[in-house]
């Protein structure tokens, strides 16, 4: 886990180093333990170095031996030990241990097409100075972030958008469409982001840019048709293998490697499995919660006895999640409907002051293997649409939600209003996520003009389907289900919002096994009555770990990952608590000064929460959208102030050396083993 950054000027225009090293500042919370930059006249790369695989040699921008491609990589390359053993038999010479090297001599054996032999997660840019071509590549499932803009007469890309934002020439403005966006589906819909001329690289896309063209396109999509051939316990025994392998894989490292310990099933079984391929101690990580409505911390102390780990527990309260709320949402770089990635932003800070930079998690089982509560709410939703006016089967509804109160007071009619069961809904493409889009386009009321124009631009969901693949039509319904939330939940808030950026802002890299595009493509395949059997969600990973996780935990209800919501800003009105930046941010004068939001409207809202007389989610959700929003215009646009590189140094990168530091190992980047420079320059210096 590191950060990236790089602009190409079109014109042939020499790149200013300082300017390189000022966007990599902004970004050295993902990689602290080094810096690096070179300019190669119309280009420039930068880097920041979280040191985990080959500490001394793996320092970047990273050069082949004759110089002739350069890269700058953020993530993993798992397998790059069996793909180092590869290249070598095709020729290739290595000069260091380091994951970046296998993807510089990847690209030079095979193209592009070399992404198509990773596993890991990545984003990264290689210049290809003969070609004078620049190409970037994020992984498939969209775990590591790639941000860029796409000018007339020059390309500029980074890992956070705080690091274009550094160019005194980018001026950040909010997007409507993309706020739209994430006032619906919780996140953008990549390349849309919230910033005006700001694009995300879509997960499994690559991206090139040759004589002032940009090109970009698909490598990779999981196809959801079901392998006939397939029998459950074969399935069972193919499922722990692969995600044991990945497990495997996700322990390499030069550094410890620890884990996270949610409670749930996913992040049990991985805990575990690290347990059973090393004989090293096992440090575990969890949070806890004063409130006992959201504490899962009986079960991770369950997991921690079973494992025998080393734990540490982070008890959040509601002072903790409003004290570090505005940094969350900075980090995150776009608004915010949850509070959830204050708590992981806190555990994330646990786990480096106790000196660990990789963890392992478990996210990514519940949208690989159908453990969301909302395909199984899709399934009620059907099955009750089959007899619409039967209240017995709307009563299920209530049983999936046993942590909602709200939901639980709620008449048969309320039910069949909110959860729409009508016979036009089920012809939506979109039926399995209707309920929850909907939900979250009540936040679009608040929204002042121009915002809501931007809105009324296009008719619900059209913008969605956009990114439907041309098989999806033909997936069973739980497949399509699978592929919305693979496709846009997982990528723009699981990860993006949650838990690898919150991880990130800390310097903390994170692991996930059940992300390994093999699992990711197995499990498309697997028939989706092994996924859900009944209401029983994730049946044939509970199948896979039953020697491996307490029988307690294997069985126990789905609980998703929550956190307290408006009541930690605002408390209750029996113990009313007070933030200074949520009354300032909320107040009628800075809405209408940000004038994003109707201050009446918000006035409304804020005196209801604070009242006691919140509904349930649709306020909770608002209160914390609006609220997150003014925090990323106040941080980000209205406020923002770039860190000032005040590293020293320069170095000269031309045919014979680099100053200070000897001879140059071009494989071993910029820098040799012990240079103390602090911020590495390279130079070309025939054309910079």
């Amino acid at each position: 886990m590191c950060g990236i950054v790089g602009i190409l000027h079109h014109d042939d225009r020499p790149i200013e180093v300082a300017l390189i090293r000022r966007m990599a500042a902004q970004i050295r919370h993902r990689g602290p333990d080094a810096a690096g930059a070179v300019v190669d006249g119309p280009v420039g790369l930068g880097h920041t170095r979280l040191s985990i695989i080959d500490l001394a040699g793996g320092r970047q921008p990273m050069a082949v031996p004759d110089g002739s491609l350069l890269v700058t990589f953020n993530g993993e390359i798992f397998n790059y030990l069996e793909l180092r053993q590869r290249l070598i038999g095709l020729g290739h010479r290595f000069a260091t241990r380091s994951d970046t090297e296998v993807i510089l001599h990847a690209y030079e054996q095979w193209g592009d097409a070399c992404v198509e032999h990773f596993n890991g997660q990545w984003a990264f840019a290689v210049w290809d100075r003969r070609n004078r071509r620049l190409f970037l590549s994020r992984d498939r499932l969209g775990i590591r972030s790639l941000y860029y803009i796409a000018g007339a007469d020059r390309f500029l890309f980074a890992s956070e958008v705080k690091a274009l934002a550094a160019d005194p020439q980018v001026t950040l403005a909010l997007d409507g469409t993309g706020l739209g966006q994430v006032f619906t589906y919780w996140t953008t819909l990549a390349p849309r982001t919230v910033f005006q001329g700001v694009h995300e690289l879509p997960p499994g896309h690559c991206l090139s840019v040759e004589n002032g063209t940009v090109l970009s396109w698909q490598y990779w999509q999981p196809d959801y048709q079901p392998d006939v051939r397939l029998d459950e316990q074969r399935a069972t025994e193919d499922l722990l293998a692969l995600l044991s392998d990945a497990v495997k894989l996700r322990l390499r490292s030069d550094v410890p490697v620890g884990a996270y310990l949610s409670g749930g099933l996913d992040s049990s079984i991985t805990a575990a499995l690290i347990r059973e391929l090393t004989t090293t101690p096992l440090e575990t990580f969890s949070v806890a919660f004063d409130d006992a409505d959201y504490d899962e911390s009986r079960y991770q102390r369950m997991m921690v006895e079973r494992l025998g780990t080393r734990h540490h527990e982070f008890r959040c309260n509601y002072e903790h999640i409003s004290e570090v709320f505005p940094e969350v949402v900075f980090h995150a770089e776009r608004p915010l409907l949850r509070t959830a990635p204050a708590p992981l932003y806190l555990l994330a800070r646990q786990v480096r002051r106790e000196g660990y930079k990789v963890v392992v998690t478990g996210e990514g089982a519940d949208e690989m293997l159908g453990g969301y509560d909302l395909f199984k709410e899709a399934k009620v939703r059907r099955f009750w649409a089959a007899e619409p006016n039967s209240r017995l089967r709307g009563l299920l509804l209530k049983k999936l939600y046993p942590y909602m109160p709200n939901l639980q007071a709620q008449s048969p009619a309320y039910l069949q209003a909110f959860f729409h069961v009508g016979p036009q809904d089920l012809e939506s493409p979109f039926f399995s996520h209707l309920p929850r889009w909907r939900l979250g386009g009540h936040l679009k009321r608040f929204l002042a003009e121009p915002y809501l124009e931007a809105d009324r631009s296009s008719e619900p969901y059209d913008d969605c389907r956009e990114i439907l693949p041309p098989a999806f039509g033909g997936w069973s319904a739980f497949a399509q289900a699978q592929f919305l939330e693979s496709a846009i939940l997982l990528p723009g808030y699981i990860l993006s919002s949650q838990g690898d950026r919150m991880a990130t802002a800390h310097g903390i890299e994170g692991r996930f096994p059940f992300l390994d595009h093999r699992l990711a493509e197995f499990a498309a395949r697997i028939p989706p009555r092994w996924k859900m059997k009944g209401l029983c969600e994730k049946h044939l990973l509970k199948q896979a770990a039953g020697r491996l996780v307490p029988e307690e935990i294997l069985q126990r209800p789905k609980q998703p990952y929550r956190a307290p919501e408006a009541v930690a800003f605002f408390g209750t009105p029996q113990h009313p608590l007070h933030n200074a930046y949520a009354d300032d941010m909320l107040s009628a004068a800075q809405i209408e000064n940000y004038g994003v939001f109707q201050p009446e409207a918000v006035e409304r809202l804020v005196s209801k929460v604070r009242s006691g007389r919140a509904i349930g989610a649709k306020d909770n959700m608002a209160l914390v959208g609006i609220l997150s929003t003014q925090i990323l215009v106040d941080r980000l646009i209205r406020n923002f102030r770039p860190i000032e590189d005040d590293s020293a140094g320069s170095a000269v990168f031309g045919d014979t050396k680099i100053l200070g530091s000897g001879e140059p190992s071009y494989g071993g980047g910029v820098g040799e083993p012990g240079d103390t420079i602090p911020f590495q320059t390279v130079t070309n210096s025939t054309t910079g």
